[in-house]
C-alpha cells in the first residue's frame, strides 16, 4: 500500500481493517530504506502519514517495504520476460505475493489470475470498474502473471474454476 492518504481510525483497504500493514515507496533503486538520501526524498506525506499511523495505533505492527525490493522484484520479472518491460514498480498484487512468498512455505492466491469470472472491478473490495486494472496499464500485470502462472503448483482447473493459484514459498524451493 501507499501512505497517500493520512490515517484516522486504523489503515483500511476497502472497508477491510489492515492489521499488519507494509507501505511502499516506489522510490530510485538504488536508495535503500535506511538511507538518508531515501529520506531526504521522500514526498512529505509519505512520513507525515507513516508517523500519524504510529501515533495513532503504536500497538499496531506496521513495516516499509524496501525500493530496492521492489525494484529486484521488477528486475526478475523482467529477467523472465521475452521482450523488454517498462520499468515501472510491480503491482501491490504481485508485492503482496513476494512478500508472503518470502514469508510462508505455502501461498494460497485468488483471483489474481482471473477465472471465468472474469471482472473489471480493480480490486474486491472497491466498486471502480477498469479493465486495464486486470490486463495491465501501468504495472507489468501480463508479465506478473505470467510468472505466478508457471510458478502455479496446481491445476488449469484451479485458476479458471476456482481463482486459486498454489505457490511454493522460496523457502521450499532449492536453487543450483
Amino acid at each position: 500500500m501507499r501512505m497517500t492518504r493520512p490515517c484516522q481510525d486504523g489503515i483500511h483497504f476497502g472497508r477491510f481493517l489492515i492489521r499488519n500493514p507494509v507501505a511502499s515507496d516506489p522510490s530510485s533503486p538504488s536508495f535503500s530504506p535506511t538511507s538518508l538520501k531515501w529520506f531526504n526524498n521522500q514526498k512529505p506525506s509519505f512520513l507525515q502519514n507513516y508517523r500519524e499511523c504510529r501515533r495513532l495505533r503504536p500497538e499496531q505492527p506496521f513495516y516499509i517495504l524496501s525500493p530496492s525490493f521492489q525494484w529486484d522484484l521488477w528486475d526478475i520479472i523482467q529477467e523472465n520476460s521475452l521482450m523488454d518491460i517498462q520499468p515501472n514498480t510491480p503491482s501491490s498484487g504481485m508485492l503482496g505475493v513476494a512478500v508472503m512468498m518470502n514469508l510462508c512455505e505455502q501461498v494460497s492466491v485468488y483471483e489474481f489470475l482471473p477465472s471465468h469470472r472474469k471482472t473489471e472491478l480493480c480490486h474486491y473490495f472497491e466498486k471502480d470498474k477498469n479493465w486495464q486494472c486486470t490486463m495491465g496499464h501501468y504495472h507489468p500485470l501480463k508479465f506478473e502473471k505470467d510468472i505466478v502462472k508457471r510458478l502455479h503448483q496446481g491445476t488449469e482447473y484451479d485458476i479458471y474454476n476456482s481463482g486459486k493459484i498454489k505457490l511454493c514459498g522460496f523457502s521450499q524451493h532449492s536453487c543450483p
